[in-house]
């Protein structure tokens, strides 16, 4: 999200317990797969965001019952979208090289707005430059595509691009048309017995969109501006409404947390790792990231972590 105009929140639907450590019991016995969602990193040069980040992956490494692999969900860097070169790349310098000291589990990428350079750029634009747009953040995460897919057991996972330049100005949560097919294709095959969770950096659905700003508008609606939460939601829901193996749907952007279930999906908004932008907690939320638990039968188990 637009760290200036848009600074995300952290609101709980259905309560997210955050806990120091897990205990599954019986839950452990049926586990298909485990991951932790790490979302909203924001990592800058500076003492706290440096310390936090390293101190989150460490957290996740050293969980009593492991987990499998981790999902970055987005906005790994404070910025890209105002910063020039240089700044950009001294961000993805500090990030790459935290990430190598402290994390020694697979991996998966998503793009989150904060990580495409130079679209607000004002004065000498670097809109000829190679790196320019998703280039960058695709090139240094090592990344084939801005969306992608891959499979784990009974579960196949999707990784969506859900930051869409707008030609008004900012940014849109939504699937270009390119992406849409794609991803209509992808589903088409699928197979029926396999189950599926999406991920996408703006939820494709989600309360706290309604409540990041903290307040209603004059007249007592509630705002969910179309950079907070996909604009192309009836869209996708009725192409998911085809595919009842859709499981769960999961998502950052907004440093707020929830969980709604709605025609059979679970949406899970995971807050962030930096919180408030590195300046405490985002309204009720630590910063924080999610437990992901995928059950053979589909169903799941999110459970939020505090790794402060």
């Amino acid at each position: 999200m637009k760290r200036k105009t848009f600074l995300q929140t952290s609101a709980s639907v259905i309560g997210s317990s955050l806990l120091p450590s897990l205990s599954f019991g019986e839950e452990l016995s049926k586990k298909s797969i485990r991951f932790a969602h790490l979302t909203d990193t924001h990592i800058k040069p500076g003492l706290i965001p440096e310390a936090g980040m390293a101190k989150a992956f460490q957290h996740v490494q050293q969980l009593k019952h492991g987990v499998d692999f981790i999902i970055n969900g987005g906005d790994s860097i404070m910025d890209a979208l105002e910063a020039d070169k240089a700044k950009v790349q001294t961000q993805w310098d500090l990030f790459h090289r935290i990430l190598k000291n402290e994390n020694s589990l697979p991996i998966y990428h998503c793009i989150g707005n904060h990580d495409v350079w130079g679209w607000f750029v004002k004065e000498n634009k670097p809109d000829n430059d190679k790196l320019y747009g998703k280039a960058w953040a695709m090139e240094t995460l090592e990344m084939k595509n801005r969306f992608y897919s891959f499979s784990k057991g009974k579960w196949h996972f999707i990784i969506l691009d859900s930051t869409q330049k707008n030609p008004d100005g900012g940014y849109i949560g939504k699937l270009d048309p390119v992406q849409l097919n794609w991803l209509q294709q992808e589903l088409h095959e699928v197979p029926a017995s396999a189950f599926i969770c999406i991920i996408s950096h703006i939820p494709v659905l989600s309360i706290c969109a309604g409540l990041f700003f903290d307040k209603t508008e004059a007249n007592g609606d509630f705002k969910i501006q179309r950079n907070l939460m996909h604009n192309d939601f009836f869209v996708l829901k009725k192409i998911f409404i085809n595919y009842p193996n859709i499981k769960i749907c999961i998502s950052g952007h907004i440093h707020l947390q929830d969980e709604v279930d709605y025609l059979g999906i679970r949406y899970y908004c995971d807050g962030a790792i930096s919180g408030n932008w590195w300046k405490g907690p985002f309204q009720e939320f630590a910063p924080a990231y999610a437990v992901i638990e995928l059950y053979e039968d589909g169903s799941s188990k999110r459970t939020m972590m505090n790794y402060e």
